[in-house]
């Protein structure tokens, strides 16, 4: 039984970075908020940014798309390390952006999670996002 929880676990770790990913492309932002525990934090130390807490987190990620024309962000499977009912791991990402006053950017980054086992399912508990490369 151990393993197929394992199994089952990793699945939906995985199909909650796909939600994210998801969520965040189609300006969801009271379903990216729902991802996270409510007392979960995402993190962007390259441009100093920081939101505690759902509201925090729909209210960032509003804010920070008002400014693009498009995004697209594509998530490549990282690693999970269980831990009982919390688990880690880290995402590989990928993004195309174009800013409304015509910028654009390309960049490859990792998210560093945390997640929690809720009674609604997995749930992000932190999204660290460590920018490796920006063009």
């Amino acid at each position: 039984m151990g393993d197929f929880q394992a199994i089952a676990d990793r699945v939906q770790i995985e199909a909650l970075r796909g939600e994210a990913a998801d969520a965040a492309m189609m300006r969801d932002y009271d379903r990216v908020a729902s991802l996270f525990t409510h007392d979960g934090v995402v993190r962007i130390p390259h441009i100093g940014a920081e939101a505690m807490g759902r509201e925090e987190i729909r209210a960032g990620a509003e804010r920070l798309q008002a400014l693009l024309d498009y995004f697209v962000q594509t998530t490549h499977p990282g690693t999970i390390q269980l831990d009982g009912d919390t688990a880690s791991g880290r995402a590989y990402i990928c993004e195309l952006i174009r800013f409304r006053d015509g910028r654009s950017e390309l960049n490859y980054a990792i998210y560093h999670d945390r997640y929690q086992r809720t009674t609604d399912g997995w749930k992000f508990t932190e999204r660290i996002y460590e920018v490796r490369y920006l063009d």
